[in-house]
């Protein structure tokens, strides 16, 4: 594995997500996916979108031959914060079906407005893999 979890001691361990993530490789970088499919068209609510968007990030880390295990850090950006609360457990399920049980560094910011209007959340990501040479 090309990343290593960062957890100082005494530290109580964070859920679905890590403190902190060093990495040895080549990085590839995500821009921000939103929750729509190859046609432009956006998926239900807050979970359905959110599952899109993972499944998109994914898509665009398979053209460098890495998989959710690579991802070092990742940040959301959702438009409704008390939706995506209150989506808690729908969305873990929703982690663990498209991201299996790798936890990176992430961070979630509320934003007002993302750049497409249907848009309700945008994630992003920096991921490590192997040089390939």
């Amino acid at each position: 594995m090309m990343l290593t979890v960062l957890q100082p001691p005494g530290w109580p361990r964070p859920r679905g997500y890590a403190n902190g993530m060093a990495g040895e490789g080549r990085t590839v970088f995500v821009a921000g996916q939103v929750g729509w499919n190859p046609e432009g068209e956006f998926a239900g609510g807050m979970v359905a979108q959110c599952r899109t968007a993972l499944q998109n990030v994914l898509a665009v880390l398979a053209e460098a031959d890495a998989g959710p295990a690579d991802i070092a850090r990742m940040t959301w950006y959702v438009t409704d914060m008390p939706a995506f609360r209150a989506a808690g457990a729908a969305l873990g399920d929703v982690w663990r079906e498209v991201m299996g049980r790798h936890f990176p560094a992430m961070a979630v910011v509320g934003v007002t407005a993302l750049v497409e209007e249907a848009a309700l959340v945008e994630i992003e990501a920096v991921a490590v893999t192997a040089i390939r040479g």
